[in-house]
């Protein structure tokens, strides 16, 4: 079974849980007696010739909800021996709720079909006016000897990365437009699939700042040999139409840990906070934090516990919901509720959504607020290496 893992060096009801534990520590308009639990899990979109991963989700003004995500035809009813994660015919699209999570469209709408080679992981931020953001990546098919030589090219099997991009919808996702291409990271040296600087990507959610400005963590590959991997950041003024480059946010320089697929967040406080996934960390993600607006970082921390990659959401009354996939037996999606600064990621008590997945194929969560204030949970998942899905679970506040 296909690991992830090595694409991404490549790339350079149900019983009720308590989701509360340690809320003493900083919780603020969330009273001790209160307690998130689980209401239900069930499938947001399964169709048993395609395979449907890496989600997004969020909720429109007027309260409808929009998932979107990676599919991809199931190479194992073609013959295939296994699953991918690059596909040439791999494409980005969503599926709506108008009614809270209860009944979802049939059939996705697409979002964009790349002409060069299959599209990866949709990542939508809403902005205040509206305007929806959604950054993907590429991959490109090519023969087996196309830039065999060129370690500045990242490969992965038959497929050569071509980078990010972003797509814009100003009218609640019926239509897109882009793609807009953003610049490569200064100090990365990886090319794309024909030879040129490599366009500035990642798998994460964005974060649009109090100050209005979009902040971005993207993946560096800094050196080949050895490899180093760093994440910096990007900030539009402009609702993701340009980027400038500001600061690195962290990195190994020894190379020993990688650092890609990054989530940022801004806190009550101001903080940016970003949640970071590694390899050669034991799975165990890093989180890394600026005080002053994106300009500088401060050294990262080791999270502490395994899982990846993550997503953040405030919670009403200020605390922080992170939720992030489990990929080790038993494998299933985990959340920790943080106080509103996320300073307690290591200690909070670590919570159990599901733990019924078929094998480590699963994961990617992401989570939005639904108009009657609880919380939706979407993700990919399979049961017994079945038909990769999109799944959800749904959360509430409720008295203990």
């Amino acid at each position: 079974m296909l690991d992830r893992r090595e694409l991404l060096r490549g790339m350079l009801a149900l019983p009720m849980v308590d989701l509360v534990g340690g809320l003493e520590q900083g919780a603020k308009g969330m009273s001790n007696h209160k307690k998130l639990v689980k209401q239900r899990d069930f499938v947001i979109y399964n169709d048993e010739r395609y395979y449907s991963a890496f989600p997004s989700v969020i909720r429109r003004p007027g309260g409808e909800l929009l998932v979107a995500f990676r599919r991809a035809p199931e190479r194992r009813l073609l013959g295939a021996d296994d699953v991918s994660h690059a596909d040439a015919n791999s494409y980005l699209v969503l599926v709506r709720s108008s009614d809270g999570a209860e009944t979802w469209s049939a059939e996705p709408q697409l979002i964009f079909a790349h002409p060069l080679g299959g599209s990866q992981d949709p990542c939508m931020v809403q902005l205040g006016d509206g305007t929806i953001v959604c950054t993907s990546y590429g991959w490109c098919r090519v023969p087996p000897g196309y830039a065999a030589d060129d370690p500045y090219r990242a490969r992965y099997r038959d497929f050569i990365f071509m980078g990010g991009y972003i797509m814009r919808s100003f009218d609640g996702g019926k239509s897109w437009e882009g793609p807009i291409i953003p610049p490569s990271v200064p100090g990365s040296v990886t090319r794309d699939h024909n030879g040129a600087p490599c366009p500035a990507f990642n798998r994460g959610a964005l974060c649009e700042g109090r100050d209005g400005r979009l902040y971005w963590g993207v993946t560096s590959r800094e050196s080949v040999e050895p490899q180093v991997t760093s994440i910096q950041l990007l900030i539009s003024e402009d609702r993701g139409a340009t980027w400038k480059h500001t600061c690195r946010i962290a990195g190994d320089p020894s190379g020993e840990i990688q650092m890609n697929e990054t989530s940022l967040y801004e806190t009550p406080g101001g903080d940016l906070v970003a949640f970071i996934r590694t390899f050669g960390n034991d799975d165990r993600g890093a989180v890394a934090r600026s005080t002053d607006g994106g300009r500088s970082f401060e050294p990262w921390e080791d999270a502490g516990f395994r899982g990846h990659p993550h997503h953040v959401l405030r919670l009403p009354g200020g605390c922080a919901l992170l939720v992030y996939g489990h990929r080790q037996e038993p494998f299933g999606i985990r959340a920790r509720v943080l106080e509103p600064e996320c300073r307690d990621f290591a200690t909070a008590e670590e919570i159990v959504i599901r733990d019924d997945g078929g094998n480590s194929d699963i994961g990617y969560p992401w989570s939005a607020l639904l108009p009657d204030g609880r919380v939706l949970v979407v993700y990919y998942f399979n049961i017994a290496d079945g038909t990769r899905h999109i799944a959800g679970s749904i959360l509430a506040l409720s008295s203990a």
